[in-house]
């Protein structure tokens, strides 16, 4: 059962996330040959102010 985890900024919309999740599953299919029903994807997002770019937070740098 492969099992990929993504870690992003929050900020994405649910159709980002939805179109993300199946192109890594598929990616996973086509590269793995592993069944579709098998593969997971997990989503981390985390607050801007937690992500550091450069020394400092994403969110203090507008991203």
């Amino acid at each position: 059962m492969p099992i990929v985890t993504v870690n992003m900024m929050e900020g994405r919309s649910d159709e980002q996330k939805e179109r993300m999740i199946a192109e890594v599953s598929d990616a996973l299919v086509r590269s793995l040959g592993a069944p579709i029903e098998s593969v997971r994807v997990l989503i981390n997002e985390m607050p801007k102010q937690h992500f550091g770019i450069a020394g400092q937070s994403a969110k203090k740098m507008g991203k």
